[in-house]
């Protein structure tokens, strides 16, 4: 989605990061590639913000076997700020988010999460407190010189250049959707973003139909006075 109006008139002076509130620095409990989320994610559902191409923040939320593949990768338009909003088909507990960028000065480097808010903008993200905050770290990441990556078995994230952030699990559950905001990067003009992923437990929406049963009222009409003594034959006594 390209808004160049509503991310023009937005204010681009100096940037404050107040990390006082929920940050980065969570102990990182294991996860493991089958965790992951991509098949609970609404993609089509998938909005973002100053994309310069229209469908390409969805398509940086990659299967784990595509994971290296730029062939397909996110790049912001007007400005280095991106907003990406990710709905989910049910209700997940995310354990952790998984970003690759390229290793320049186009990679994000401060990034708001916000979780079951549909109803945001850059203007209301910049100002309100995350629930969430992350400082991706300079120079990790990978290149856009080979359009497909083909990964060793044996390969660390650290080698493939993912970043993995963990998430509070108590804070994160019963999550609809997650918001990604990113406010800058190290100092190029555009940001770019190769691949996303998301991990956690999944638990289905409960969408059993609901069946209410009404009473209707009383037509006099259905209810023939019978006469004490007289026998009721059809419509006529």
């Amino acid at each position: 989605m390209d808004c160049h109006s509503e991310h023009v008139e937005h204010d681009h002076g100096d940037h404050g990061h107040d990390h006082g509130h929920d940050h980065s620095h969570v102990p990182q409990p294991h996860t493991s590639s089958a965790q992951t989320l991509y098949n609970r994610i609404s993609h089509a559902g998938i909005r973002t913000l100053n994309e310069s191409e229209e469908g390409a923040g969805a398509s940086v939320f990659k299967d784990w076997e595509s994971r290296l593949d730029t062939s397909k990768y996110l790049e912001s338009d007007v400005d280095e700020q991106l907003l990406i909003h990710v709905p989910f088909t049910g209700l997940c507990k995310i354990h952790s988010l998984l970003i690759r960028t390229t290793n320049d000065d186009s990679a994000p480097r401060h990034m708001k999460l916000f979780k079951n808010r549909d109803d945001l903008d850059f203007s209301t993200a910049s100002d309100l407190t995350a629930n969430h905050v992350i400082e991706h770290p300079e120079g990790v990441g990978g290149t856009l010189d080979h359009s497909i990556e083909v990964a060793p078995t044996s390969s660390s994230l650290d080698e493939e250049g993912i970043a993995e952030y963990a998430l509070s699990r108590a804070q994160w559950s019963n999550i609809t959707s997650l918001t990604l905001f990113v406010e800058d990067n190290y100092g190029e003009d555009v940001t770019r973003i190769l691949y996303i992923g998301l991990r956690g437990e999944f638990k289905e929406l409960n969408r059993a139909p609901v069946v209410t049963l009404y009473e209707s009222a009383a037509n006099p009409a259905d209810h023939k006075k019978i006469v004490p003594g007289e026998e009721y034959v059809g419509d006529t006594l």
